[in-house]
């Protein structure tokens, strides 16, 4: 399993940075970064409030980092574009009082 494969897309999908994320998740930002990396793998209970924090289902995260090997497949490819396209659906269609931009750095106008 790829958990950071699967929160990097996640989170990227819901526009969301690691400090946004920890904070909705009530988890340290450095967390998010290890698991991202790959340095660390999330216990049930993180997962659990990452995917409460991205409102999408855990199933639904779970799914997003099995690796090839992991399921019996035809066409890997096809997967991950499902994945990807109900992730955006599911981030899509959340409540809007829910999203909150995210604030990006780099550039000061």
């Amino acid at each position: 399993m790829n958990y950071g494969k699967a929160l990097k897309v996640a989170r990227a999908l819901a526009d969301l940075s690691q400090k946004d994320l920890a904070s909705r998740a009530g988890l340290d930002a450095s967390h998010i970064s290890l698991i991202e990396k790959g340095a660390r793998r999330p216990s049930i209970a993180a997962l659990e409030k990452l995917s409460a924090a991205l409102r999408i289902p855990s199933d639904l995260l779970v799914l997003m980092a099995a690796e090839e090997d992991e399921l019996r497949l035809r066409d890997p490819e096809a997967l991950q574009q499902a994945v990807e396209s109900i992730a955006r659906l599911v981030l899509k269609y959340a409540p809007p009082n829910q999203r909150r931009p995210r604030k990006r750095r780099g550039k000061k106008a």
